[in-house]
Order: C-alpha cells, then structure tokens, then sequence
C-alpha cells in the first residue's frame, strides 16, 4: 500500500499546489484538517526551517496521540524574500499586513513599499520539513528567482503571485497556469528534491 503522508498546513492555497506536483507520486496525501488536526501553529521562528519544523511537529505529535502512528507529516515555511528591503517580508510573507490579511492587502503593500526603488530582485523560498515517526525531521529546500513588478498581474496562483516575474519569464506566476508555475515554483522545487530522496518521483 502507499505510504499515507499528512501535509501540515491549513493554506487551501499550499495543499492544491502540493496535490497537483504529487500527483503520480508513489504516496497518498491527506491535508491535516482532514484528519481532525484544526489548531493553529504558532510560527515563532526566525528562519524558514524552524517555522517548517513547528508545523511539522506538532501535526506529528498530534498523529501520535490518536493512534495514527504509521502516517509521515510533511510541512513547508515559504515567503518572498525582497533584496530592495532587506529581506522583507521573509518569513512574515503571510502576516506582512496584519493577520488576517489578504493576498490582494499582502501584495499591495509591498508594491506600496517598493514605490521608487530601481532594484527590484527577489526570490521565493521554501523549506520543507519531513518527519517519520522515531526519526529526525529531514529537510528540502527550494527557491525560484525573479522581481517584483510594478503592478498586480493576472488572477492566478495566491499570496503574492500576481506581482512575482519569474526570472527569465514574461508573465507573472499569477498569469501562469498551475502546470506552468509548479514546473518553476520554489515549492515544486522542493516538492521534487523530497520525492527524488524518497524514490517516489514521477516528474
């Protein structure tokens, strides 16, 4: 049978990019909510990683105590990283205006914030915490480069994609279809260096 693994994370947004990459995979995926986890996670980490882990522990634990021990939890931390201000928003991607921002209010603010400035490079990055039940959290990573645009493009993808050129790209992930974007994104990235380790790989 598929190994059953549990994706850590209450982002519907995040759990349709991770079904449609693992799609084919050699395991069977199930959001956590799915599974009676609903409590949020505090992320108080400073690093990608550390927030990762948190996720990842705590569905993990939670797995433990209802008997569902055999189940491996998969968690990321991901954001944008702006080099025009100094890293931000980093890993506040997700709370950058207030915390129950939208992507739209997100997004807005930091075209807000790089009003005027000429350097305009940035990267997604994604970290991606694995835990097997009795072994140390394994970790993959992944990140796409690109700049910030001047203005919101097309509707798709979520969070900060409608103002994200890939580099070497002419549209926006938000103008990208969800194949098109998985092929580039940080997340599929790190997605596909997890399923290579794995052996579970399709793509």
């Amino acid at each position: 049978m598929p190994q059953a693994v549990v994706i850590a994370t209450g982002n519907s947004g995040k759990v349709n990019e991770f079904c449609a990459i693992l799609k084919g995979s050699a395991f069977s995926f199930f959001a956590a909510k799915e599974l009676g986890f609903s409590r949020e996670v505090e992320e108080n980490a400073t690093t990608f990683k550390g927030n990762a882990e948190l996720k990842a522990k705590a569905v993990s634990d939670y797995m433990v105590s209802e008997g569902k021990d055999g189940y491996w939890v998969i968690a990321d931390d991901s954001g944008l990283e702006v080099e025009a201000l100094d890293g931000r928003p980093g890993v506040f991607s997700a709370r950058y205006a207030g915390e129950n921002a939208t992507g739209v209010q997100r997004y807005t603010k930091l075209l807000k914030e790089m009003e005027g400035k000429t350097n305009r490079n940035a990267r997604f990055v994604c970290c991606l915490c694995l835990i097997k039940p009795g072994n140390s959290p394994e970790f993959f990573e992944g990140e796409c480069r690109g700049s910030i645009l001047t203005e919101a493009r097309g509707n798709g993808g979520f969070g900060y994609d409608p103002v994200f050129l890939p580099e070497a790209h002419n549209r926006s992930f938000g103008e990208m279809n969800e194949t098109e974007k998985n092929a580039l994104s940080h997340r599929g990235k790190a997605i596909k260096n997890m399923l290579a380790k794995l052996g579970g790989v399709s793509v």
